[in-house]
């Protein structure tokens, strides 16, 4: 998958996604537990990291459909009803949904998620 595409890019509610860049380093989460991707907010703009573990590109599809859904919920002033209810169960499962039905995500579709959401 070229990750070129998600660099710069503005995302719906206002975000802008710095980049998307891959590690062979583990990721823990804040729990201690491995995780497959994070991402660093800095008022709107999102970076998100995913580990090497992660090589299957379905895999890889999902996980930014999580991040930057999850981000965006946690980041944006007063995020939608939609996410609000959300757990990290709840970001993963909406996120493998988005796959299915969307497909492999895409800049575009990243943002389709983001307004079907209510950004």
């Amino acid at each position: 998958m070229n990750l070129d595409a998600f660099q710069q890019l503005p995302l719906r509610g206002g975000f802008l996604l710095l980049r998307v860049t891959m590690t062979s380093e583990p990721m823990v989460d804040a729990m201690g537990r491995l995780a497959l991707a994070k991402t660093s907010i800095a008022g709107f703009k999102l970076e998100i990291e995913l580990g090497c573990s992660v090589p299957d590109p379905n895999e890889i599809s999902i996980s930014l459909y999580h991040e930057v859904l999850e981000a965006a919920a946690v980041a944006a002033a007063h995020a939608p009803h939609a996410v609000c209810e959300l757990n990290e169960a709840g970001f993963e499962a909406a996120a493998r949904e988005c796959h299915l039905r969307l497909g492999m995500v895409t800049p575009a579709k990243l943002n389709q998620m983001l307004e079907e959401f209510g950004f």
